[in-house]
């Protein structure tokens, strides 16, 4: 790629094109944002959000909740250590384009089995480089997160007036069920565990070297549903003792009963939480109403709090990043947590038979709930760690041990008539 002079003003809220410059960001509101593109050549429309992360692009990039969003890296060296074929969230990424304020440099690690750039080429995800990410973070930060398109054009050929159109005519991701354009479509088993570096970690993982390992030796069985499930939650369930059957997010209650699970598990994924629930709310019910232990996982979380009683809004900002506090208001313990979300759970539509357990310490929006006359609690927040820190790790055991509890009760009273 042919580089931009540093002293180039390559990001502006003007429509005079800098020289060289061969990507451009247009918003809904008219702002332009000139850079140097990488990636796939092509036209993106989504939702430009920020994400925080100091580590883990691949993972973020592949993670299914993206689907329909931009993604603008506010840390500055991104795609320093190449791209592998083990730190993939899906196999198929659905982010509609991604922005840095520095050039893509050549990997640099001992895992790297390619560069970020080919990967986003063979991928058909377009990037833009030399953007001031700040003055972008800032806007979405002081007046939320607008729609924008990316455009990529080696020639440096934009027609502004119709990228800016194509921005205002999107319709955004409110009311929109992104989940059913990435969940699986057949049913399937899911039995890989956690990495494993030289076969230490924490003895998950039977006889394993290096690399993932397997789960040989279930003692319970997990349903998952899936909204666009991160791999890292399903190789979580597995590590903690899980047989996990993984179904698409539309499979009905009676087929998931049929399969008869230990517990049910609610995956993360895109889009309005609303616009999904129409088909997984009743589900999710007569699964409550059963007395199915239930843990449930960002928009599972939202789900799971819809069939509670509860409502869910758009936020203004979003949470993403690996940075997040939060609160466990039990215990008073401060978590650190990877999040990505742009909905949330309106705690005072909560009924008074669910409880909040966990909070937002940037915000106050709400990170957790548990019902309390049934098997069933979640959160909004990845406590799988891909990336980011582990400090919630425990919640995973939290659900092995409601699945034991519920198994230990008699059969009259695990099950409602």
């Amino acid at each position: 790629m042919s580089s931009i002079p540093e002293n180039a003003p390559l990001s502006q809220d003007q429509n005079a094109q800098p020289k060289l410059a061969s990507a451009v960001i247009v918003l809904d509101s008219g702002e332009v944002f000139w850079g140097k593109g990488f990636g796939a050549q092509g036209v993106q429309v989504g939702e430009i959000c920020f994400n925080t992360s100091m580590t883990g692009y691949q993972e973020i990039l592949t993670d299914p909740s993206y689907a329909g969003q931009i993604i603008n890296f506010t840390f500055p060296h991104i795609g320093n250590v190449g791209v592998n074929h083990q730190d993939i969230e899906t196999v198929t990424p659905v982010a509609r384009g991604m922005i840095t304020a520095q050039d893509i440099t050549q990997p640099s690690n001992w895992r790297a089995a390619g560069a970020l750039d080919q990967w986003l080429k063979q991928h058909g995800i377009p990037g833009i480089c030399g953007v001031d990410t700040r003055a972008l973070t800032r806007r979405i930060r002081d007046r939320g997160a607008p729609k924008g398109v990316m455009a990529v054009n080696d020639q440096g050929i934009f027609d502004l007036a119709s990228l800016r159109a194509m921005a205002r005519d999107w319709s955004g991701l409110d009311g929109l069920d992104l989940a059913k354009e990435v969940s699986c479509t057949q049913r399937y088993e899911w039995d890989e565990t956690l990495w494993c570096l030289d076969g230490h970690l924490g003895g998950h993982l039977d006889g394993a070297q290096s690399g993932y390992g397997r789960q040989t030796n279930p003692k319970y069985h997990v349903v998952a549903m899936d909204f666009g499930a991160k791999r890292n939650i399903l190789r979580c369930l597995a590590a903690s003792g899980c047989r996990v059957t993984v179904v698409p997010g539309k499979t009905s209650a009676e087929e998931i009963l049929a399969l008869k699970p230990d517990g049910v598990f609610l995956s993360n994924g895109p889009g309005d939480p609303a616009a999904t629930g129409v088909y997984a709310v009743p589900t999710i019910r007569t699964l409550l109403d059963q007395n199915i232990p239930i843990f449930g996982i960002c928009l599972g979380h939202q789900m799971l709090a819809i069939a509670l009683g509860g409502k869910t809004a758009k936020m203004e900002l979003g949470h993403r990043g690996a940075n997040h506090p939060v609160k466990d208001l039990a215990t008073g313990r401060v978590e650190i947590t990877s999040q990505n979300h742009g909905f949330q759970v309106l705690a005072e539509t909560l009924p008074d038979d669910v409880e909040i357990t966990h909070i937002s310490l940037f915000d106050q929006t709400n990170e957790g709930l548990r019902a309390l006359n049934r098997p069933a609690f979640s959160v909004q927040y990845h406590p799988e760690a891909s990336p980011g820190p582990m400090d919630s790790h425990y919640l995973f055991d939290r659900f092995v041990e409601m699945m034991e509890q519920q198994k230990s009760q008699p059969q009259s009273q695990s099950r409602a008539s």
